[in-house]
């Protein structure tokens, strides 16, 4: 909790903000959001935020938060289960492509995207996704969620 509250007051406040927003305002339906905020923490290797249920504290989204079974998060990440939209399996998709192989997301893909979502719901999304890559990792990293990362002073900089 010291990272996000006493580390960098001046960084981490701003931070929280942004997360608030991404959690409060989005426009994007409550499935799509969790399909792309799911991918990200698999990537990410975040159990707490697999742990998340967005929605559920939330009453504006709490009949969307009801549509979403724990099925529903276990096939996050598999393009063949039927209980997907197209929408909910192309947010998974800009998530995976975002965080994993961003240069790839080529003219296909973005025809695909156009054809399913507004160019309000793809910055929407992206802003989404961003916040979550860079909080997520951070997390991870940070030992705010799992195995620390960070060396002990005068200990050599492993990889992990």
């Amino acid at each position: 909790m010291h990272l996000w509250v006493g580390a960098a007051p001046d960084l981490t406040v701003p931070a929280a903000q942004l997360s608030a927003a991404v959690y409060d305002k989005s426009i994007l339906p409550l499935r799509e959001f969790e399909a792309a905020r799911v991918r990200i923490a698999q990537i990410n290797d975040c159990a707490m935020c697999l742990g998340w249920r967005s929605g559920v504290d939330a009453p504006s989204r709490a009949a969307e938060a009801d549509s979403i079974d724990e099925e529903f998060y276990a096939h996050v990440g598999d393009k063949t289960w039927s209980g997907f939209s197209e929408r909910e399996l192309l947010a998974a998709e800009f998530a995976e492509l975002f965080a994993l192989d961003h240069l790839n997301m080529d003219d296909p893909f973005w025809l695909r995207m156009r054809e399913a979502f507004t160019e309000t719901e793809i910055v929407d999304l992206g802003i989404c996704v961003g916040m979550w890559v860079s909080q997520g990792r951070l997390n991870r990293i940070m030992d705010v969620d799992g195995p620390c990362r960070i060396p002990t002073p005068g200990a050599a900089l492993t990889g992990g």
